[in-house]
Order: structure tokens, then C-alpha cells, then sequence
């Protein structure tokens, strides 16, 4: 059974002025997805700014997220690190927090052979009792997970059962679905290739776009579920110019900006990142305003 199904919101992690995570905030954002129609809370993601939360820090985020949720959404935690012992310890205490899935992305920086690809996730899966994404963004991480890796981890590790696939490549994705005869959970990890993975056999999508416009992105997926898939293409299309200013920055600059833009006041961003410019501030404004999110 698929952890999800739909779009999952890679949610953002709002900070106090002195940057210190604001749990009160993040608590209004989950009740926020939990009621305007997202099917699953990704928590500690890129888009949460993982890499600079300290380690406890990431794990009482983790922790929160699960007790806040109150099985109204499946809880997905980001638990990847490019120090595999580092992942199993987080990937164990995630799990006894009581997440209902673990995304692990490739190991960045070290840029392990497909061999040890394919070791560091199967010692993660042999300690952690949970359901297993992989993430292959190698655009970030410098390390694409091969298709053919990605067959032999589904056939040799019982939870390792999805992949978040943010390579951009079609042909990479179809090769991946053929290779694993479709027995996999295929999650596009780009907004602009919601429709194009859900025809190879995608079930959903971990959103950016869902931190800003949750339900429309669940109802993409929910008209190519029923059959109407001319309407969920018309609704990707529609949405195209309002992703390309969620990621006129690197994400996710540009939307941490627009929640903020939108009200919910979920403070700025720790360094190494640094706010949006004026001039993309106010292309992505307008991008709101015409897709008709209302702005504060």
C-alpha cells in the first residue's frame, strides 16, 4: 500500500526573527495543509531547509510534525545525510517518532558509485522499520541513482518502495518504471512534471507549489486519478508560469517568499541562503496574483 497518493506539500520550516524554528507557526501550517486538501506533510525536505538545522533541531521538527498531525495526513520524514550511519540514526528515531515514511536522499558531496548507492541504502532499510523514498536529485546532490540501481534496491529490499524523481529526465523515469515493472511508487519531484509522470504510473507528487496553492495541486492529481485527464494537463498548464517564479531563485527562496507574501509570516531564511531580490519579489507577486492567490 503507497504511503500517499496526490500531491504532498515539501513543507517549509518558519524560523523567528532570531532564526530559532517557530513550532508555534509551524503547527498553523500543518493544521493549514491538514484542512485545504494536501495528502501528506514531507517534513525537514530541501524546502525545509534541512541542511542547516542542527541535528536536534531536525529531529524535534520530525518529532513535532508527527504529534501535531495526529494521523490526519501521513508524516514523511526527510532523514538523508551523505554520512550513512548519520541517516540510519535519524531514519531509527524518525521512525520511533512514528512517521509513516522516510525520504532519503542520495548521499551528496561524497559521490558514491551505483555499488555504493546501493549499499547505503540497503543498510538504511535493514535498520529502519519504515517505508523508504528515494530521492534522486542529482542536480543538488551531484549523484543520479541509475535506473538499473533503482530496480535492484525495489527487488532485493522489501521497504524500499518509492522514488521521488526530480532528475527532470523523462526517458530516465520510464526506463525506471520498465526496468522495476511498475512495481514502484513513482513521486515527480518537480512541479512542472506532475501530468507527464502520473502517464508513466506516477501516484503523486512532493509539491513546492502545494505550500502556496495545496488544493489545486491535490485536484491535479485527483483529475488525472479519475480519468479526466485533459483537465489535469489544462491545470498543469495553467500553473507552469507561477512555478517557474517559485524556483526564479534557488528553492526555496522564492517560496519561503510567497507564504510570507500570503500571510503566514514564516520568517526568512538561514545563511548560506539570503532573501528573494526586489525584482523577483515582484515577478513572483504577479505570478500569485494572476494563478488568483490572494496576497496580504
Amino acid at each position: 500500500m503507497a504511503i500517499f497518493t496526490g500531491a504532498g506539500v515539501a513543507l517549509v520550516t518558519p524560523f523567528h526573527e532570531d532564526g530559532s524554528v517557530n513550532y508555534d507557526k509551524l503547527d498553523e501550517l500543518i493544521d493549514y495543509h491538514c484542512e485545504h486538501g494536501t495528502d501528506s506533510i514531507i517534513i525537514c525536505g530541501t524546502t525545509g531547509e534541512s541542511s542547516t538545522l542542527s541535528e536536534e533541531e531536525h529531529m524535534e521538527c520530525i518529532r513535532f510534525a508527527v504529534e501535531r498531525t495526529r494521523k490526519r495526513l501521513p508524516v514523511i520524514a526527510g532523514t538523508g545525510s551523505n554520512a550513512t550511519y548519520t541517516t540510519i540514526d535519524m531514519s531509527k528515531e524518525a521512525v520511533e517518532y512514528g512517521v509513516d515514511g522516510l525520504l532519503l536522499v542520495t548521499p551528496y558531496y561524497n559521490k558514491a558509485t551505483q555499488d555504493g548507492l546501493i549499499a547505503h541504502y540497503k543498510a538504511v532499510a535493514k535498520e529502519a522499520n519504515a517505508p523508504i523514498i528515494m530521492y534522486s536529485v542529482a542536480s543538488r546532490t551531484g549523484m543520479n541513482i541509475a535506473p538499473e540501481t533503482v530496480a535492484t534496491l525495489v527487488k532485493e529490499t522489501d521497504n524500499i518502495v518509492a522514488i521521488k524523481e526530480a532528475s527532470g529526465n523523462i526517458s530516465q523515469v520510464a526506463k525506471i518504471m520498465n526496468l522495476t515493472d511498475g512495481k514502484i511508487d513513482l513521486y515527480s519531484g518537480n512541479d512542472d512534471q506532475i501530468v507527464p509522470l502520473l502517464s508513466l504510473g506516477g501516484i503523486g507528487v512532493i509539491s513546492v507549489l502545494s505550500n502556496v496553492a495545496p488544493q489545486y495541486t491535490h485536484d491535479i492529481c485527483a483529475k488525472f486519478f479519475e480519468g479526466d485527464v485533459k483537465a489535469a494537463r489544462d491545470m498543469q498548464l495553467k500553473a507552469i508560469p507561477l512555478i517557474e517564479q517559485l524556483f526564479c531563485e534557488v528553492n526555496p527562496i522564492p517560496v519561503k517568499k510567497a507564504v510570507n507574501l500570503m500571510g503566514m509570516e514564516c520568517g526568512g531564511l538561514r545563511m548560506p541562503l539570503t532573501d528573494i531580490s526586489a525584482e523577483h519579489e515582484k515577478s513572483l507577486a504577479k505570478a500569485m496574483k494572476d494563478f488568483g492567490i490572494q496576497l496580504v
